[in-house]
């Protein structure tokens, strides 16, 4: 019951900001509950899948989704998340929790340069009208997705700053396309990722389940907050949850 008020409560700040969630549910179940930092990662990963279906549907219904560019770089993630998952148990507990705090910092720095900074304008500006062949558009996709995909699955975080700086770099995308398909990405190398830590016997399905109701229903509730908060709160939140989950896990 602690552990689904706890994910309750984590689900109103992740449905307030809209990312962060799987990163912070490692960090938490590791610190406060003593969760092996393999099983978190299984966990998180699953639950990302869960909680990225209705924002998926959401910018669907939108337009906000490329959806070629989406399915086959979701793909290639699932196959880089699921080998991922693999990986990881050859890392000892103790080591991937640095790396995996190491790459949480990273994600929020880039968090930073995205919503703080112009630098993102003027890479969207420069690839404007960009076309690519189909054998460039596979291979990008393929690293995209593949590598991304990899990191999610061995350090059991989303991935999301680092897919939308790949997809912002590579392709003539509206911002807001970007958003989306990157949740579209997600929802597949989330699944994909956690059946992986799943085959290799790390995944818990009664401490999943408790992780994705509490997450579902606080998401829920945190994403009817979000319009009606200034945007500079918004965006720190935003890049202190990384900052928050990775520090938790060196703790």
């Amino acid at each position: 019951m602690i552990i689904l008020l706890t994910m309750f409560f984590l689900g109103c700040v992740v449905g307030f900001i809209g990312v962060g969630g799987a990163a912070m549910v490692v960090s938490i179940l590791t610190f406060f509950f003593g969760i092996s930092i393999h099983t978190a990662l299984g966990i998180s990963l699953g639950a990302m899948a869960f909680t990225t279906f209705s924002g998926t549907l959401s910018h669907f219904r939108d337009g906000n989704l490329s959806i070629k560019t989406g399915l086959t770089i979701g793909i290639f993630a699932s196959l880089g998340s699921f080998i991922g998952a693999h990986v990881a148990h050859f890392i000892p507990p103790s080591e991937l929790k640095y790396m995996t705090a190491f790459l949480l910092y990273i994600s929020a720095a880039v968090a930073y340069l995205r919503l703080f900074s112009h630098v993102f304008d003027k890479i969207l500006e420069k690839n404007a009208g960009e076309n690519c062949s189909s054998g460039k558009f596979f291979t990008i996709c393929f690293l995209i997705g593949f590598i991304n995909g990899l990191l999610a699955g061995t350090f059991g975080f989303g991935a999301a700053q680092f897919i939308q700086l790949s997809m912002l770099m590579c392709f003539s995308l509206p911002i807001n396309k970007i958003v989306g398909t990157t949740m579209l990405i997600m929802l597949p190398m989330g699944f994909f990722g956690s059946i992986g830590y799943l085959a290799s016997g790390s995944l818990d399905l009664r401490l999943f389940a408790e992780v994705v109701v509490g997450l579902m229903c606080g998401a829920y509730i945190g994403a009817k907050f979000t319009k009606r908060s200034p945007v500079w709160l918004l965006k720190t939140a935003m890049v202190s949850l990384p900052i928050i989950g990775g520090t938790l896990l060196i703790l």
